[in-house]
Formats: C-alpha cells, sequence, structure tokens
C-alpha cells in the first residue's frame, strides 16, 4: 500500500495522516531512489569481506530520517516508557507496509527486526539500568541487538516451542529447567 492508496475505515490517530505522507514522501524521494546505490556499495562490501558491515547509504539515510523526526515509529508507550510517536500498532501498520516496500528500509527508520522486539521488551520490562545501559542506545541507533535460540529437538525459529519447569527451592527462590 503507497501512500497515496485508500485506507480501510479505522480509528486512526489524529497525527496519523501527517505521519502517513511523510513517511511516503521519504520512501519515495529519498529511499527508492538509494536502492541502486545501496546495491553497489553493499556488492563492494561483500567484496572487501565485510557482508555485514552497513552500507554508507544507509547511514545517510538513517540521520536524514532521525533529523526529519521519522525514528523509532513502531515503539509503543508503555506504563514504564513514554515515546514521542507513541503509535498505536494500527498507526504502525501502514507505515510499515510503506517501509517494507525496499527490504532494508525498515533499518532507515530505526525500525527493524530484531531491534524493535528487543526494545520494545526493554521499554516495557526492562529496569531503569537496563534501559539506560541497552535501551537509550538501541534507541539511539548506536548499536543493534540479537535474539537468538536453539532448537534441540526440532528445525523452528518458534519461540514459543519450549518446554520449562520452575521448581520452588527450600528457602526461596526457583529453579527453572528447559530447552528450547
Amino acid at each position: 500500500m503507497g501512500s497515496d492508496a485508500a485506507l480501510p475505515p479505522f480509528p486512526f490517530s489524529s497525527s496519523f495522516p501527517a505521519l502517513r505522507a511523510k513517511v511516503g514522501a521519504f520512501m519515495r524521494e529519498r529511499v527508492i531512489p538509494s536502492e541502486p546505490l545501496y546495491d553497489e556499495q553493499h556488492a563492494a562490501l561483500v567484496a572487501g569481506g565485510r557482508r555485514w558491515a552497513v552500507p554508507p547509504v544507509v547511514e545517510e539515510l538513517k540521520a536524514a530520517a532521525k533529523a526529519e523526526g521519522l525514528w523509532n515509529l513502531f515503539l509503543p508507550n508503555s506504563e514504564n516508557f513514554r515515546h514521542a510517536h507513541a503509535l498505536s500498532n494500527l498507526d504502525y501498520a501502514p507505515l510499515a507496509e510503506m517501509m517494507g516496500a525496499v527490504p532494508w528500509a525498515s533499518e532507515v527508520f530505526n525500525c527493524n527486526a530484531p531491534d524493535t522486539g528487543n526494545m520494545e521488551v526493554l521499554a516495557r520490562y526492562g529496569t531503569r539500568a537496563h534501559q539506560a545501559k541497552w535501551l537509550a542506545p538501541l534507541l539511539e541507533g548506536r548499536i543493534r541487538s540479537a535474539f537468538c535460540m536453539t532448537e534441540p529437538a526440532v528445525a523452528s525459529s518458534d519461540a514459543t516451542n519450549m518446554q520449562l519447569t520452575a521448581r520452588r527451592k527450600p528457602g526461596g527462590g526457583y529453579t527453572l529447567q528447559g530447552t528450547k
């Protein structure tokens, strides 16, 4: 769905139409025209043995998106954390769809996995110390995060496919034993 496509009659927030137009324009004017340069820079990085390095054009676009206030759009407010955009999932979904037109575009807006999910967990459940050490630099785009798991019995990436027992220890606390 492009930014000019009709939206279903959902109750979007009052700030959504302007933000949708802004993300759409940024995608049309900045990100999509940068695809050939991205491909060129990425190929050069791979050829130089730097497969996981971020192409310079992405860093340039990130700075531009941040400067235009198009940063961390995914993050809703929580009890522990307040965010400038505070979009609902309903508001964010069409923006994510626009970003999805270019496989690497979500990183330009600091809305890429696994960072988004990890930031949501830290914003909602992290202590102030966790938020200072990990959430702040993730929100600023200074670090990246990961989600890792092992699969001893099945080839899957379903994070809910786990078995765990919790046993209360005499005198307090618990012993957790499980596999994923």
